[in-house]
Formats: C-alpha cells, structure tokens, sequence
C-alpha cells in the first residue's frame, strides 16, 4: 500500500519513508529521517536527527524521537538513533540520539514496549523484547538486557547494566548493576529473588530455573564470600548457560567504579564515538 501522509504533518525534503508508512496530523520528521514498512506514526510525534526507525512499529501520539542529548557535551554532532521492528512506543515517550563520548549511537531491538512518558537518554542500548513501564527513566549510557521488565516510576543511573529478564519492581532506584534473571525492588534497591514467572514465560526450562535458584541462595542468602561462591559456582554448573551469564555480569559489575561495569568502559565509548562519528562514518 502506499504511504499516506496527512496534509498538516511536515515531512523534511531526505526523509525516507518505506511502503505502507502512515504518518499522523501534526507529526514533524527531519530530514536525515528513515522509517521502515508499516510503522504508523500517531499524532503531533516529532523525529529528528539522524534517526533510523525499522518496519512494523507502533508509535503513539506526541512521542519525541532522536532529539539532541540532554548533555552540555554535545556540540550538534551528527550522532545518531536506531530503532528495531515491532516495537510499540506510547505517547510522551522521549527517546535522545547519542553522544560522541557515549559510542555515538543510543539503540532500541526489537519488539520492545515503552509504556507512556518513559525516557530514555543518550547512548542507552535496550535489547529486544523490553518492557518498561509508565514513567520509567534511563539516564544516558544504560544497558538493558533482553526480556527485562522495568516496573514504572523506576529511574536507573546512568552506566547501570540491567540484566536479560530482570524484574524491576515499580518506583525502584537502580545505581547500581541490575542482575539478571532476578527480582530488584525497592528503595534502596535489594535483590528480592529469582524472576521465575519471567524466565517461564521466557521458556527457560525448570531445570535452569531451578539452578539459579540455588544460585540466588548462594549468593545473597550465605555468609559466604561474594568472590569465593562465584569460584564455585562456576566450577559447578559448567552447562548451565544461564548461570554462567549471573555470574559472569557480577563479576563485572565488581569491576567497575561504584558497582556500574559501563563505567570502566569510558575511555573505550569515547574511541567508538569518534571513530563512528567524528571520522565521518557512514551511516
């Protein structure tokens, strides 16, 4: 089918807009824009920058896409916004393009919900298959993993890693790495148990469900050392992928500053950045 573009939207001369595109009253879209296939845009839904939107999204009414870094670093750099398939993004959600210290490139998957007035901040990578709830916030340079829930009204800090099926209760505060696999909640934050509706639903099998199990028990639950019950939880469930990744994500979170990871990974987002930016990169 063809695209249709309502008569009061704006579309910049360069803005490339696939098959079957529909774009609503009042929407404004620049002119380094791509949308794919199929994506409908609601009304007044403004995208900007150099921004990249794949086939089949959803996108509701006054949703603000690919705008500039809410960072003073940013000197209008052509630093960029790529957005997967199928993913749905209700109204007032703000998603900001990259900066060129953060790697250049903020990211969403596939098959993502982004529930009203959520944020997400420069060069946050969001994997597929994402929740987030009402008014959930992500500072710049976040990771989330996939199949992660993120409850609203909770904020992360910016360089928090939240890991693949992680449950984020509501109104939580993230300044510290989120494990994955587990239930986080409150405030301050504490790691409640083992996300078992997710990882079921996810169609983990129970034997896996029930070695993380054991694995939270171990490692929140004992007098244990954090260091030695890694050691040997590693040596245990040598095929048991899933928690091999819990404890290779908390080894990492330990080495970096203030129990972010991304944070020891500064200097090397700064490189990326320049290299896909500031050298002039193709898109």
């Amino acid at each position: 089918m063809p695209t249709t573009i309502h008569p009061t939207a704006l579309v910049a001369p360069g803005a490339r807009l696939g098959d079957d595109v529909e774009i609503g009253p009042y929407c404004v879209i620049g002119p380094d824009v791509r949308i794919g296939a199929r994506t409908r845009l609601g009304p007044h839904v403004v995208v900007d920058g150099v921004t990249d939107i794949g086939e089949d999204n959803a996108i509701a009414g006054q949703a603000n896409l690919g705008g500039p870094p809410q960072d003073l670093s940013y000197k209008g750099e052509p630093t960029r916004l790529s957005i997967g398939s199928r993913n749905t993004i209700r109204e007032f959600v703000t998603i900001n393009r990259g900066t060129v210290k953060g790697g250049g490139v903020t990211s969403i998957g596939n098959d993502c919900l982004l529930m009203a007035c959520c944020h997400v901040a420069h060069d946050c990578d969001l994997a597929d298959r994402i929740i987030m709830g009402n008014n959930a916030l992500l500072a710049g340079h976040v990771l989330v993993g996939r199949n992660a829930n993120i409850s609203g009204g909770a904020a992360a800090h910016h360089f928090v890693t939240i890991g693949a099926f992680a449950y984020v209760g509501g109104m939580t505060r993230m300044v510290m790495d989120v494990p994955p696999f587990m239930i986080l909640e409150g405030h301050p934050s504490r790691v409640r148990g083992v996300n078992i509706i997710g990882l079921q639903r996810g169609g983990m099998s129970e034997a896996e469900v029930e070695a993380l199990r054991g694995a939270y028990r171990r490692i929140w639950r004992s007098e244990t050392t954090r260091k030695s019950v890694l050691e040997e939880l590693k040596q245990e469930h040598p095929g048991s992928q899933l928690v091999q990744q819990l404890v290779r994500q908390l080894e990492q979170t330990e080495l970096g500053a203030k129990g972010r990871y991304r944070e020891s990974l500064r200097e090397q987002f700064l490189k990326l950045g320049q290299e896909r930016i500031l050298a002039g990169a193709t898109r």
